[in-house]
This record gives C-alpha cells, sequence and structure tokens, in this order.
C-alpha cells in the first residue's frame, strides 16, 4: 500500500522562498529542506552577520520544522551541510556541537560557489519517527 506524502508547512516558520515546502513527511520519515538564516520575525530582513549568528539562526529554523512534528535533534538521521566557504568550518561545528549533543547524524559538509540571499551556511536534515 502507498504511503501518502504528507506537507509540513509550520507557523513559526519564515515562508519559503520559492516553490518548496518546508518539509515532506513520508512514512517514518520527514525529509526537511535546506534552510538558511532568515529569522521568521522578519523575513525580509538582512541575514544575521557572521557565520556563528548564521548557523545559530539555521538550526533554530531547523529546530521550528522539527518541533512543529513532534521531534527534536536526536531524531535526525542524516545532515547535509552547505557552506560558502569551508574556513568556516570550525565554526559552524561549534555551533552545531550545541545542538546536535547525542545520537549524531550521519553529515556531509560541502563548499558550494554561492547560497540564497548570499548566506554563508544552509543545512538540510532527514530525520525519523
Amino acid at each position: 500500500m502507498p504511503q501518502t506524502k504528507q506537507v509540513v508547512k509550520p507557523a513559526k516558520a519564515a515562508p519559503a522562498l520559492g516553490p518548496y515546502n518546508h518539509a515532506i513527511r513520508i512514512g517514518d520519515l520527514l525529509f526537511c529542506a535546506g534552510q538558511i538564516p532568515i529569522d521568521p520575525a522578519d523575513p525580509a530582513g538582512p541575514l544575521p552577520a557572521g557565520i556563528t549568528a548564521q548557523a545559530t539562526r539555521v538550526l533554530e529554523n531547523i529546530k521550528i520544522i522539527l518541533e512543529d512534528q513532534g521531534l527534536g535533534f536526536a531524531n535526525v538521521v542524516k545532515s547535509t551541510v552547505f557552506m560558502a566557504s569551508l574556513g568556516d568550518f570550525a565554526a559552524m561545528n561549534e555551533v552545531y556541537g550545541r545542538y546536535f549533543t547525542d545520537h549524531f547524524p550521519a553529515r556531509s559538509t560541502v563548499q558550494v560557489a554561492a547560497l540564497p540571499k548570499g548566506a554563508l551556511v544552509e543545512i538540510e536534515v532527514i530525520a525519523h519517527f
């Protein structure tokens, strides 16, 4: 029996920047779209300055999506981190470690040429119910 795809659009999240959803749930998996450091309280405002503030905002945005579904960071099984510069890896990793404190997911980190709105970091996750 095929499982139904459920669209996830948390009320507390900033609106998506394009034709995509914050997350899709199918079965016992939640696939979260990449999050950049947009403040849900001021989605049109500037991005935070610096990698530490941006990584924190990104992970807070992921937390909004996870909590909307009754999940936490311990439910994340895979994350992918996209960075404008791997020179910022240590600072991003320090912030990341504040959110993922146990039951660490598998992770990939890649440097990219650019990210939406000039962001320094974008993170996407897959979580398990």
